[in-house]
Order: structure tokens, then sequence, then C-alpha cells
């Protein structure tokens, strides 16, 4: 029977999900190593060594931790219940073709950011230990990353991230008492709150920096909720329950892999760099270098064989995430583009190449965009901010909000990003034209204090439901219905109808079980 099955099973189920078949330890490792990147670990290290933040600005394991839970509380149980193979498959089967085309785009690009910070943070790495220059290792990193998600799909991603996760958990750990224990290193416990050779590194939140803290927690907690590697492995656990279980454990583990990070922040704002063999008498603060202070740390405060314990563990690291977004842009342009709209009659084999060109196409990609910036953050921000803003709150209302439709989610998208770029972006120099609230101008840059990404996501809800609303009652009418373009009555019938039909074949299948059951006893 089991035979049976997989022999019945979608083959792009099986590339993409492994049939829907993960161990559950698999699954938690696969999940965990997704999000422990090489942008998480060097991030964490460089908000904690960074005097303007320090570790209360450190929102990434914590905010993981949130992002794990509402994932297996809410948003694992409509996903895999309906055996979807991509997050947008929900858009697609709602909403038609055209529109939720539109809304993939903000998805495959953050994905390429992935894979760009991914390579920066290792490119990184090997230049400052190595001296390799970034060019080349990040040429050489995408073309591992590449091959082995080329070779099987996503069992291999898995497979491989269970031995990347324990190196990087054993070499992380390794390096941490070589770093506390050098000569030109103060207690950690004696700068935490006094300042030494820079500001203590706990760091602090005053009040007027309360809604940009909360936003960017909020970003980093709810924007991990619009990617699809995180579905992937949702969709991939052999039950809901396991697809749970899943995320409340690598919850735990994403928390203990931020503390080695954590302390290298900690030690590197606690050294004395003019008494290193650092070349500069000032800090990697005041050389621009903090986007890389974890390689630098490794480097200049432990021994050669500990600096190189060091980039193994940020290299499996970013291997670790790279592979999972190189695989998550694949599914999505193969799955929900090439197979359901330009060509539906594709064969398994078509498909397979597909696959593999999008998975090249994504790392070459990703590849080029490393060259443009060193700094991860710009890359990770990015990233999370076009989930936050555009993508999350269409997950949201299509999941959970019936009313929802093409007209609303269409509304939605536009003034969300319309909203975002008047917003402005330091990072980028882009000028804010909204100016909200507690605005101020920093070295010659504008920046929004205003939680003003969580107030476009609202903004955003709220337009969808709301045109939603107003759309089905003006298209229920006859007479207008010839101005529905979207059909939105007719797909809501077709939506219904099949929920309908679901709903009662696992009720004829209960009660199936029931007899069943009923039965045996009655033997006995």
């Amino acid at each position: 029977m089991e035979a049976e099955q997989k022999k019945k099973m979608d083959p792009m189920t099986i590339t993409l999900l492994a049939g829907r078949n993960i161990n559950l330890m698999v699954g938690i490792f696969t999940l965990t190593a997704t999000w422990v990147g090489g942008g998480f670990i060097l991030g964490i290290a460089e908000t904690v060594y960074n005097p303007t933040q320090g570790l209360v600005w450190a929102l990434v394991p914590v905010a993981y931790i949130i992002t794990f839970f509402l994932g297996g509380l809410f948003f694992a149980k409509p996903m895999r219940e309906n055996k979807y193979i991509t997050m947008m498959d929900p858009f697609q089967k709602k909403y038609g073709n055209v529109l939720s085309s539109l809304l993939l785009f903000p998805t495959l690009i953050a994905d390429v950011l992935w894979v760009a910070r991914t390579l920066v943070s290792i490119g990184g790495t090997m230049h400052v230990i190595l001296g390799i220059d970034m060019v080349y290792s990040n040429i050489l990193s995408a073309a591992v990353a590449i091959t082995y998600t080329l070779m099987g799909g996503f069992f291999s991603v898995a497979y491989t991230d269970v031995i990347q996760l324990i190196l990087i958990f054993v070499s992380l750990w390794v390096c941490v008492p070589f770093l506390m224990s050098n000569p030109n290193t103060v207690s950690i416990l004696q700068t935490a709150l006094v300042e030494w050779f820079q500001d203590p590194w706990v760091g602090k939140v005053e009040s007027r920096d309360a809604g940009k803290w909360l936003d960017e927690f909020l970003l980093l907690a709810l924007g991990g909720l619009a990617y699809q590697a995180f579905y992937q492995r949702i969709l991939s656990a052999s039950s809901y329950r396991g697809a749970q279980y899943t995320c409340f454990v690598s919850a735990g583990f994403c928390l203990v892999l931020g503390i080695p990070p954590m302390l290298v922040g900690a030690v590197a704002a606690s050294t004395d760099w003019t008494q290193t063999d650092y070349p500069s008498s000032l800090g990697p603060y005041e050389n621009q270098q903090a986007g890389a202070i974890l390689p630098i740390a490794l480097n200049y405060l432990t021994p050669n064989i500990i600096s190189g314990v060091g980039l193994g563990a940020v290299a499996a690291a970013a291997m670790s995430s790279m592979d999972s977004a190189l695989l998550s842009s694949a599914s999505l342009f193969s799955s929900n583009i090439y197979r359901n709209i330009i060509r539906k009659e594709a064969s398994d084999r078509e498909l397979q190449w597909v696959i593999r060109i999008s998975v090249i196409v994504t790392g070459l990609a990703g590849t080029g965009l490393s060259f443009l910036d060193n700094s991860v953050m710009i890359f990770w921000h990015f990233g999370v901010d076009m989930s936050y803003t555009i993508m999350f709150p269409q997950l949201v209302c299509i999941l959970f909000f019936k009313v929802s439709n093409s007209y609303g989610s269409l509304v939605g998208l536009v003034v969300g990003l319309v909203l975002r770029i008047l917003s402005g972006e330091p990072l980028i120099g882009l000028k804010p034209v909204i100016r909200f609230p507690g605005l101020r101008k920093k070295d010659n840059t504008y920046i929004q204090y205003f939680p003003f990404r969580t107030t476009i996501v609202i903004i955003s809800i709220m337009c969808i439901l709301s045109v939603s609303w107003l759309a089905s009652i003006v298209f229920k009418d006859p007479h207008s219905e010839s101005w529905d373009v979207f059909k939105i009555v007719q797909k809501q019938a077709k939506v219904d109808a099949e929920t309908k039909a679901i709903k009662e074949k696992k009720l004829a299948k209960k009660a199936t079980e029931a007899t069943d059951t009923g039965q045996e006893e009655a033997l006995f």
C-alpha cells in the first residue's frame, strides 16, 4: 500500500517536499539550519558589538521564537491540511494566475536577496581569515551550494542541513572559550554595563527609540512567516502535528545557537584592539568593519587553528541557508509559474529540468548582487522588509479571512508597495516623502523612528479586507456581474464547493474508521 501511494505521488512533491515524509528530527534540523545562517551569526555579532546598538537590539533569536510558535500554532494547519506544495498555492487557487504571479515576484526577490546576504557573510569571513578575495569566495560558495542542491532536491538539502547544524553548534562553542580568555580582553561581565573601550555592549533603548525597536522586532518575528523556505519545511512533514513539533523545537534551538555569536560581539566590544595584531590604531567599528567583527575577532583573538574552526561554522551556516533559498525560489517558479501557467502539460522530466535551471538562475542572480555591497545587514533587512510589508498582510488575509478576494489583494499590494517606497530607506539613500512622527536626521540621513513598517502592514490588511468586502457586495448583484474582471463570485463558489467536498471526504473517512473499529471490537 505504501509503495503504491508513493508511486501515485506527484513527482514535484517528491522533489520539492521529499514526498511529505521527512523524519521529525531531520525536519527540526533543517528548519533550524535554514534560519541559523551566515546572516544570523554575523548579524548578531555585529549588532552586539556596535556601540550604537548592543545586545538589546540583537532581536533575531527571540524574534525567531515568535516566528516558529506563531507558525506552528496558526499557519501550519491550513497550509499542511490543504496539502499545498508552495506558500503561493492558496493565492493561485483563490485569486487566479495573473494576480498570484504579481504576488510571486516579491517572494522571489526576497529569496535572491537571501542568497546574496549568505554569500556576503561567507565571502567576508574567508577574506578576513584566509585572505581570499570575496569575488572568488562568493563564486566558489555559490557553485558548491548550487551543485548539491541540484543533486537531490529537498532530500539533499535536508540531510546536509543535519550535518551543517551539528558543525555550526560544535564549531562556535569551541571558539568561545579562546575568545573570552584572550589577554587583551576585559571580562564581558565588567563591560556589560560600564564603559571601557566603548559603550556597554548590553546597549539600551531610549524612549524615543521604542517605536523603531518594536518595528524591527515585529519585522523579524512576522516577516519570516512570509518565506517559502519556512513552508517548505512545514509541508514536508508527515503530519500536521509533526509540522507543529518541528516549529516548537526549532525555536529553542535558534535561541541556543544565538548565544555564541552574542558572546563574540560582547568580547569584541570588551577588547583593547590597539594591543592586538589588528592593523590599525583604530578599532574595527571606527574602520567601518563592524559587519565583519566575527571573523575579525576569530582572526585576531584566537589561535590560527581555532579561527579555522570558526570559519567552518560560518561556512556551514551560510550553506545551510543558501541551499534553502535556492530550492525555495525553484519551487515557486517551477510549480506556480511553469507548471500551472506556462506549460500545464509539462512532463515530469521537463519539470525536473525547470527546477534545476531555476536553482542555477537564482544562484547566479544572488551571486551578482553579492558584489554590490559588503554588508550582511543590508541584504538581510531588504529581504525581510519586503516579506513583512508586502507578503505578510496578503498571507494573513487569504489564510484567515474568507472575505478576501482579488480586488482587495490587488489594492493591498499597491497600497503597501507605494507606502513602503514613500517611507524612504536610509540603507540606499532613499529619502522619505511620508514623514511619520519621530522622523530624525542623523549624519545627513533621515531615519523613521515611528513603527512605520507595522503601520503599513495594518493599513494593507485593512485595505485588503475592506475592498474585498465592498467588491463581494457589488458583484453579487447580477447586473454588475459582467464587470467582475476577476470573477470573484464564481471563484468563491468553486472554493466553497471544494472545501465542502474535502470536509465530506474527511467525515466519510472517520465514519469508515469508526465502523472498522466497531467490527474489530465485536470480533473480540
